[in-house]
């Protein structure tokens, strides 16, 4: 059974820190990949960061600077560190590993109040 397990959101005042965890368990092929994606009510789910199996980060242009992209794709593990938090930053957070297929986390919520 895949499992993608997120950890780290909740609450934050706007220019706090928060740090998500991922670890995914269960899946038979190779991930060639794992980042962080990011939805709001009403929007579609966008791409926050990812981190390739060779070590390459890449990150969407709202969040250069403030959030950092860490972990290990063969480990199957993934952290993202928010930095400098933004109300406009809140949002259920999701885990993705993907190579041939894609796996999805439950989502953690993150709030950042003003």
């Amino acid at each position: 059974q895949v499992q993608l397990v997120e950890s780290g959101g909740g609450l934050v005042q706007a220019g706090g820190s928060l740090r998500l965890s991922c670890t995914a368990s269960g899946i038979s092929i190779m991930i060639n990949n794992m980042g962080w994606y990011r939805q709001t009510p009403g929007k579609e789910r966008e791409l926050v960061a990812f981190l390739t199996r060779v070590g390459t980060l890449n990150y969407a242009d709202s969040v250069k600077g403030r959030f950092t992209i860490s972990g290990e794709v063969a480990k199957n593990t993934v952290y993202l560190q928010m930095n400098s938090l933004k109300p406009e930053n809140t949002a259920v957070y999701y885990c993705k590993a993907w190579g041939t297929r894609n796996y999805w986390g439950q989502g953690t919520q993150v709030t950042v109040s003003s």
